[in-house]
Protein backbone atom coordinates (compact mmCIF):
# COMPACT_ATOMS: atom_id res chain seq x y z
CA UNK A 1 0.00 0.00 0.00
CA UNK A 2 1.61 3.14 -1.50
CA UNK A 3 1.21 6.71 -0.23
CA UNK A 4 -1.32 7.70 -2.25
CA UNK A 5 -3.64 5.01 -1.44
CA UNK A 6 -2.90 6.14 2.43
CA UNK A 7 -3.98 9.78 0.78
CA UNK A 8 -7.15 8.75 -0.95
CA UNK A 9 -8.25 7.32 2.25
CA UNK A 10 -7.48 10.70 3.87
CA UNK A 11 -9.64 12.48 1.12
CA UNK A 12 -12.22 10.08 1.51
CA UNK A 13 -12.55 10.23 4.98
CA UNK A 14 -12.76 13.65 5.06
CA UNK A 15 -14.99 14.03 2.60
CA UNK A 16 -17.68 11.77 4.07
CA UNK A 17 -17.40 13.99 7.00
CA UNK A 18 -17.91 17.51 5.24
CA UNK A 19 -21.26 15.66 3.80
CA UNK A 20 -22.42 14.47 7.62
CA UNK A 21 -25.22 16.29 8.46
CA UNK A 22 -24.54 17.81 12.23
CA UNK A 23 -26.84 16.06 14.39
CA UNK A 24 -25.87 17.57 17.77
CA UNK A 25 -25.19 21.15 18.97
CA UNK A 26 -24.04 22.30 21.94
CA UNK A 27 -25.41 25.92 21.53
CA UNK A 28 -23.27 29.23 22.64
CA UNK A 29 -25.35 30.45 25.66
CA UNK A 30 -24.84 26.22 27.06
CA UNK A 31 -22.15 25.55 29.20
CA UNK A 32 -21.69 21.62 29.99
CA UNK A 33 -19.77 19.55 32.77
CA UNK A 34 -19.19 15.81 32.37
CA UNK A 35 -18.22 13.86 29.82
CA UNK A 36 -19.62 13.90 26.54
CA UNK A 37 -19.87 11.37 24.16
CA UNK A 38 -21.86 11.23 20.60
CA UNK A 39 -22.36 9.50 17.08
CA UNK A 40 -22.18 10.70 14.00
CA UNK A 41 -21.31 14.83 13.83
CA UNK A 42 -21.49 17.19 16.56
CA UNK A 43 -20.69 21.41 16.86
CA UNK A 44 -20.02 23.11 19.85
CA UNK A 45 -20.25 26.73 20.00
CA UNK A 46 -20.57 26.38 23.71
CA UNK A 47 -17.83 25.51 26.31
CA UNK A 48 -17.60 21.80 27.83
CA UNK A 49 -15.39 21.13 30.54
CA UNK A 50 -14.73 17.23 30.46
CA UNK A 51 -13.54 14.91 27.82
CA UNK A 52 -15.22 14.10 24.50
CA UNK A 53 -15.67 10.54 22.64
CA UNK A 54 -17.52 10.27 18.96
CA UNK A 55 -17.11 10.95 15.47
CA UNK A 56 -17.07 14.21 13.58
CA UNK A 57 -16.46 16.95 15.53
CA UNK A 58 -16.78 20.55 14.73
CA UNK A 59 -15.64 22.86 17.50
CA UNK A 60 -16.91 26.54 16.55
CA UNK A 61 -15.19 29.62 16.85
CA UNK A 62 -16.94 30.49 20.18
CA UNK A 63 -16.89 27.33 21.65
CA UNK A 64 -14.11 25.97 24.02
CA UNK A 65 -13.70 22.84 25.18
CA UNK A 66 -11.09 22.08 28.41
CA UNK A 67 -10.87 18.52 28.25
CA UNK A 68 -9.51 15.60 26.29
CA UNK A 69 -11.25 15.11 23.03
CA UNK A 70 -11.04 11.46 20.65
CA UNK A 71 -12.91 11.70 17.57
CA UNK A 72 -12.64 10.28 13.89
CA UNK A 73 -12.45 14.08 12.43
CA UNK A 74 -11.85 17.39 14.49
CA UNK A 75 -12.33 20.65 12.83
CA UNK A 76 -11.21 23.48 15.21
CA UNK A 77 -12.04 27.06 14.69
CA UNK A 78 -11.93 27.60 18.69
CA UNK A 79 -10.05 26.70 21.71
CA UNK A 80 -9.09 23.83 23.42
CA UNK A 81 -7.27 23.35 26.33
CA UNK A 82 -6.77 19.49 26.83
CA UNK A 83 -5.23 16.51 24.28
CA UNK A 84 -6.69 15.71 20.51
CA UNK A 85 -6.39 12.28 19.54
CA UNK A 86 -7.95 11.43 15.79
CA UNK A 87 -7.70 10.65 12.37
CA UNK A 88 -7.91 13.69 10.86
CA UNK A 89 -7.25 17.17 12.23
CA UNK A 90 -7.95 20.58 10.46
CA UNK A 91 -6.81 23.50 12.55
CA UNK A 92 -8.54 26.62 11.26
CA UNK A 93 -7.05 29.99 11.28
CA UNK A 94 -9.03 31.28 14.47
CA UNK A 95 -7.97 28.02 16.54
CA UNK A 96 -6.51 27.71 19.92
CA UNK A 97 -4.81 24.35 20.89
CA UNK A 98 -2.88 23.74 24.10
CA UNK A 99 -1.88 20.10 24.31
CA UNK A 100 -0.89 17.48 22.76
CA UNK A 101 -2.53 16.39 18.97
CA UNK A 102 -2.45 13.23 18.00
CA UNK A 103 -3.50 11.93 14.22
CA UNK A 104 -2.77 10.67 11.08
CA UNK A 105 -3.31 13.77 8.79
CA UNK A 106 -2.91 17.03 10.06
CA UNK A 107 -3.62 20.72 8.26
CA UNK A 108 -3.04 23.73 10.06
CA UNK A 109 -4.47 27.15 8.54
CA UNK A 110 -1.73 30.48 8.55
CA UNK A 111 -2.97 31.64 12.55
CA UNK A 112 -3.92 29.08 13.92
CA UNK A 113 -1.86 28.89 17.74
CA UNK A 114 -0.41 25.53 18.49
CA UNK A 115 1.55 24.79 21.69
CA UNK A 116 2.46 21.56 22.65
CA UNK A 117 3.17 18.35 21.09
CA UNK A 118 2.27 17.05 18.29
CA UNK A 119 2.11 13.70 16.32
CA UNK A 120 1.37 12.95 12.94
CA UNK A 121 1.64 9.43 11.95
CA UNK A 122 1.09 7.82 8.34
CA UNK A 123 0.41 4.69 10.17
CA UNK A 124 -3.22 3.64 11.38
CA UNK A 125 -4.13 5.19 14.43
CA UNK A 126 -5.85 3.75 17.47
CA UNK A 127 -8.12 5.17 19.44
CA UNK A 128 -7.60 2.98 22.39
CA UNK A 129 -5.25 4.16 25.05
CA UNK A 130 -2.10 3.07 23.05
CA UNK A 131 0.89 3.49 24.93
CA UNK A 132 3.24 1.77 21.81
CA UNK A 133 5.22 4.77 20.14
CA UNK A 134 5.11 3.74 16.15
CA UNK A 135 8.78 3.47 14.56
CA UNK A 136 7.19 5.21 11.36
CA UNK A 137 6.22 8.54 12.60
CA UNK A 138 7.65 11.86 13.68
CA UNK A 139 6.79 13.80 16.38
CA UNK A 140 7.57 17.66 16.29
CA UNK A 141 7.02 20.24 19.22
CA UNK A 142 5.47 23.58 17.93
CA UNK A 143 4.92 26.51 20.00
CA UNK A 144 3.48 29.94 19.32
Amino acid sequence: MGLFNQKDDFEEESQKAEKEVISSIIDANMVMKGELVFKGKARIDGSIEGDIKGEHLILSESGKVTGDIQVSTFVCHGTLEGNVKASLITARKSCHIHGRIEGNSLTVEPGAGLNGEMKVSSRELHLVNDKESPANDSTQVAEG
